[in-house]
């Protein structure tokens, strides 16, 4: 719902579990918050309720210009770009710290707005704050290299920050994506205009109060709530804004970039959908592949790009890897994300569950067998059982299409050449996981499959300084690792004819 309102820049909230703090509802422009031009604001529902947490202010094209304005006077007047690289890296540091004190609110307040477990949410904190503090020591080792020319002339090149940066967060981790856009963004020297997920934008504005609490200039860092048609919009066509990163689904990524290339070409980073392969090999560790493959779909309430959504489980072991599988999924905590022992919470929104039951009976009716799940569970709050899919075909809708939510199909596999086949089948490419206790067989399938990550062994296993994208229709530009650095850098060469003087 959204009306026009007076609504105060910050308001009180009291989380489930007793823990009260100051939510601000603002847009942080200029390390300030303030309305919206317009005075419009919508409503936050918490999906674990269905109960509305509070109201924030809703941005548009004229908020958008206004963050701009901010950011594009903190380049050029800051000296956030050209100061000494240890302002940046005192800042980012600052920042992971702030995080990490303020750990238990930001996991709660992303508990409370998108529904996962507070379990999951610690987890997501600790990989945000880890991730700043590795960014910042990347922040002077950004150089260019001299280029051997021959005595004539010195030729060398330097790495140059963009300048202002749009940023599109998803809702399914609010807190995570934004250290992987912020950090890359603040280390290399550009200011960013970084727009929230609509139903999520809670945790974001949060943080935006550590950001000046850690020094960083008026300006370097706005995030703005608002519509993906609307401020999104606004994003990706603006003139002086020149990168834009978008996280979320490949339709969304496709109208992103055409509509950054028809405005300035600005410089586009997409890290979109996906459908991946989980192989699991009749010579794993069953148990170990068993607790990996409920990682890695039902974790995050299986709100996950990169989620393990179709298992191959060879032959030799199915029946074993099945039974096992249905054990583990039976002892899997649904419900109250407050709850220390939940480990799945809900899913972020109505339409999310709707979606998602609505893949369930697609499935049903393309003839597949609902081996587990497949149902709402309780009747307040968008909670859904763990799901699973058996005798299915490769082109049935819930093997080929991302669903985005706890529902997995397992399909029955004997070779290695075929199960590459049925892997590779996909429109995406984003990751895949491999179970085998053969190092050979787990280098040839990684080497084979194509994803941009591929975990073996385990699922999900993220590091700061291992890169993370897709191939395909899973977009392109990678986040974490050095290869962030290049999503926000730009190659200059210079090259000087040096005149030799008689002696």
């Amino acid at each position: 719902m959204r009306y026009y309102a007076s609504l105060p820049l910050s308001v009180k909230v009291k989380l489930p579990h007793g823990i009260e703090y100051d939510q601000p509802t603002g847009l942080f422009i200029n390390n300030e918050f303030v309305p919206s031009i317009s005075g419009k604001t919508f409503s936050v529902i918490s999906p674990s309720t269905e109960e509305e947490i509070t109201h924030v202010y809703e941005a548009v094209s004229e908020d958008v210009d206004a963050a701009v304005d901010a950011a594009e006077k903190a380049f050029k007047n800051s000296g956030w770009a050209t100061a000494d690289p240890s302002q940046r890296v005192s800042g980012l540091l600052k920042l992971a710290d702030l995080v990490e004190e303020h750990a238990e609110v930001l996991a709660s307040i992303e508990s409370l707005d998108n529904g996962k477990s507070l379990m999951n949410a610690r987890g997501d904190i600790a990989l945000s704050a880890a991730y700043y503090r590795s960014c910042a020591g990347w922040c002077d080792k950004i150089d260019g290299r001299n280029i051997n020319t021959g005595s004539t002339h010195l030729s060398y090149t330097k790495r140059e920050p963009i300048g202002v940066c749009g940023q599109i967060i998803p809702w399914n981790f609010p807190q995570l994506m934004l250290s992987w856009k912020l950090g890359p963004a603040l280390a290399t020297g550009n200011t960013v205009v970084l727009k929230t997920a609509e139903s999520t934008p809670l945790s974001a504005l949060y943080l935006a109060k550590l950001v000046k609490e850690a020094g960083i200039p008026a300006g370097v860092v706005n995030i703005i709530s608002g519509f993906g048609k609307t401020a999104g919009e606004a994003i990706a066509i603006h003139p002086r804004i020149r990168k834009v990163a978008f996280t979320g689904s490949t339709a969304t990524g496709r109208h992103i970039m055409k509509r950054a290339a028809e405005s300035n070409l600005k410089k586009v980073t997409l890290e979109l959908g996906g459908k991946s392969p989980n192989i699991v090999f009749n010579d794993c560790n069953v148990k170990n592949a068993v607790q990996n493959l409920i990682v890695s779909i039902f974790y995050n309430s299986g709100e996950v790009c990169c989620a393990g959504s179709r298992i191959y489980c060879q032959s030799g072991i199915y029946d074993e890897l099945l039974s096992e599988f249905k054990t583990a999924i039976e002892a899997v905590k649904i419900g109250d994300p407050f709850n220390e022992a939940t480990f799945q919470g809900s899913q972020t929104s109505q339409q999310q569950l709707d979606k998602i039951l609505g893949y369930i009976e697609k499935g049903k009716a393309e003839g597949a067998t609902l081996v587990a799940g497949g149902e709402r569970f309780g009747t307040k709050g968008f909670f859904i059982k763990p799901t699973v899919f058996g005798n299915v075909t490769e082109d049935m809708g819930v093997v080929k299409e991302e669903i985005f939510g706890p529902v997995v199909t397992i399909t029955k596999f004997e070779t290695v050449d075929e199960v590459i086949e049925k892997a590779n089948d996909s429109e995406y490419g984003l990751a895949a996981g491999v179970h085998t206790e053969d190092i050979n067989k787990a280098v040839d399938v990684s080497n084979r499959l194509h994803a941009g990550t591929v975990w073996v062994n385990t699922y999900s296993d993220f590091h700061t300084s291992v890169p993370f994208g897709g191939f395909n229709q899973s977009g392109f530009g990678r986040e974490m690792g050095t290869e962030a650095l290049d999503n926000y850098t730009q190659v200059k060469a210079v090259r000087i004819k040096i005149s030799p003087k008689s002696a």
